[in-house]
Protein backbone atom coordinates (compact mmCIF):
# COMPACT_ATOMS: atom_id res chain seq x y z
CA UNK A 1 0.00 0.00 0.00
CA UNK A 2 1.24 3.50 -0.78
CA UNK A 3 0.93 5.82 2.21
CA UNK A 4 1.70 9.54 2.13
CA UNK A 5 2.96 11.13 5.33
CA UNK A 6 3.24 14.89 5.83
CA UNK A 7 6.78 15.46 7.05
CA UNK A 8 9.08 18.13 8.44
CA UNK A 9 12.03 16.58 6.63
CA UNK A 10 13.13 14.26 3.86
CA UNK A 11 13.54 10.97 5.73
CA UNK A 12 11.71 8.56 8.00
CA UNK A 13 13.41 9.92 11.13
CA UNK A 14 11.84 13.34 10.49
CA UNK A 15 8.85 14.45 12.51
CA UNK A 16 5.35 14.22 11.09
CA UNK A 17 4.29 17.72 10.04
CA UNK A 18 0.97 18.24 11.79
CA UNK A 19 -0.04 20.97 9.30
CA UNK A 20 -1.44 19.05 6.36
CA UNK A 21 -1.65 21.69 3.64
CA UNK A 22 1.45 23.58 4.66
CA UNK A 23 3.67 20.58 5.33
CA UNK A 24 7.09 21.16 3.77
CA UNK A 25 7.53 17.57 2.59
CA UNK A 26 5.39 14.62 1.63
CA UNK A 27 6.93 11.17 1.97
CA UNK A 28 5.25 8.47 -0.10
CA UNK A 29 6.02 5.11 1.46
CA UNK A 30 5.26 1.75 -0.10
CA UNK A 31 4.47 -0.34 2.97
CA UNK A 32 5.07 -3.57 1.04
CA UNK A 33 8.57 -2.77 -0.28
CA UNK A 34 9.74 0.00 2.07
CA UNK A 35 10.45 2.26 -0.92
CA UNK A 36 10.26 5.97 -0.03
CA UNK A 37 9.70 8.80 -2.50
CA UNK A 38 10.14 12.39 -1.34
CA UNK A 39 8.00 15.24 -2.66
CA UNK A 40 8.71 18.91 -1.98
CA UNK A 41 5.52 20.71 -0.91
CA UNK A 42 7.18 24.08 -0.22
CA UNK A 43 5.00 25.76 -2.86
CA UNK A 44 2.13 25.56 -0.34
CA UNK A 45 4.05 26.72 2.75
CA UNK A 46 3.15 30.38 2.33
CA UNK A 47 0.03 30.02 0.23
CA UNK A 48 -2.63 32.56 1.18
CA UNK A 49 -5.41 30.01 0.66
CA UNK A 50 -6.06 26.64 -0.91
CA UNK A 51 -2.96 24.93 0.51
CA UNK A 52 -4.95 21.97 1.83
CA UNK A 53 -6.80 21.48 -1.44
CA UNK A 54 -3.58 21.65 -3.47
CA UNK A 55 -1.74 19.28 -1.13
CA UNK A 56 -4.70 16.88 -1.16
CA UNK A 57 -4.79 16.89 -4.96
CA UNK A 58 -1.05 16.23 -5.12
CA UNK A 59 -1.28 13.32 -2.71
CA UNK A 60 -4.02 11.81 -4.84
CA UNK A 61 -2.01 12.40 -8.05
CA UNK A 62 1.11 10.63 -6.73
CA UNK A 63 -0.91 7.49 -6.10
CA UNK A 64 -1.33 7.45 -2.33
CA UNK A 65 -4.10 5.24 -1.00
CA UNK A 66 -3.85 6.69 2.51
CA UNK A 67 -2.35 9.72 4.22
CA UNK A 68 -1.03 10.16 7.75
CA UNK A 69 -0.99 13.69 9.13
CA UNK A 70 -1.77 15.64 12.29
CA UNK A 71 -4.68 17.81 11.22
CA UNK A 72 -6.82 18.14 8.12
CA UNK A 73 -9.39 20.80 7.28
CA UNK A 74 -12.75 20.29 5.58
CA UNK A 75 -11.74 21.24 2.02
CA UNK A 76 -8.57 19.15 2.12
CA UNK A 77 -10.56 16.24 3.55
CA UNK A 78 -13.10 16.47 0.72
CA UNK A 79 -10.29 16.60 -1.85
CA UNK A 80 -8.61 13.53 -0.39
CA UNK A 81 -11.84 11.54 -0.22
CA UNK A 82 -12.69 12.51 -3.81
CA UNK A 83 -9.36 10.91 -4.74
CA UNK A 84 -10.24 7.85 -2.65
CA UNK A 85 -7.43 8.55 -0.19
CA UNK A 86 -8.13 7.39 3.39
CA UNK A 87 -7.13 9.83 6.14
CA UNK A 88 -5.38 8.79 9.36
CA UNK A 89 -4.41 11.24 12.10
CA UNK A 90 -1.53 11.00 14.53
CA UNK A 91 0.17 13.06 17.22
CA UNK A 92 3.67 14.55 17.05
CA UNK A 93 6.17 11.75 16.43
CA UNK A 94 8.60 10.56 13.80
CA UNK A 95 7.34 9.45 10.40
CA UNK A 96 8.82 6.02 11.13
CA UNK A 97 6.87 5.71 14.39
CA UNK A 98 3.64 6.87 12.73
CA UNK A 99 4.10 4.28 9.98
CA UNK A 100 4.68 1.62 12.64
CA UNK A 101 1.38 2.50 14.28
CA UNK A 102 -0.33 2.45 10.88
CA UNK A 103 1.06 -0.99 10.03
CA UNK A 104 -0.04 -2.29 13.44
CA UNK A 105 -3.57 -0.94 12.79
CA UNK A 106 -3.25 1.44 15.74
CA UNK A 107 -4.22 4.55 13.78
CA UNK A 108 -7.90 4.97 13.07
CA UNK A 109 -9.32 6.14 9.79
CA UNK A 110 -11.24 9.41 10.23
CA UNK A 111 -14.62 10.21 8.72
CA UNK A 112 -14.35 14.00 8.78
CA UNK A 113 -11.99 16.95 9.15
CA UNK A 114 -10.66 17.55 12.65
CA UNK A 115 -9.99 21.31 12.31
CA UNK A 116 -11.69 24.24 10.62
CA UNK A 117 -10.31 25.64 7.37
CA UNK A 118 -7.19 27.86 7.40
CA UNK A 119 -5.74 26.18 10.49
CA UNK A 120 -2.12 27.23 11.09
Amino acid sequence: MKVAVTSQGKDLSSGVDLRFGRAKWILLVDTDTGDVQVYDNAVNLNSASGAGIQTGARISEIGAQAVITGNVGPNAFKTLRAGEVDVFLCKAQSVEDALGLFKASKLEIVAEANVEGHWT
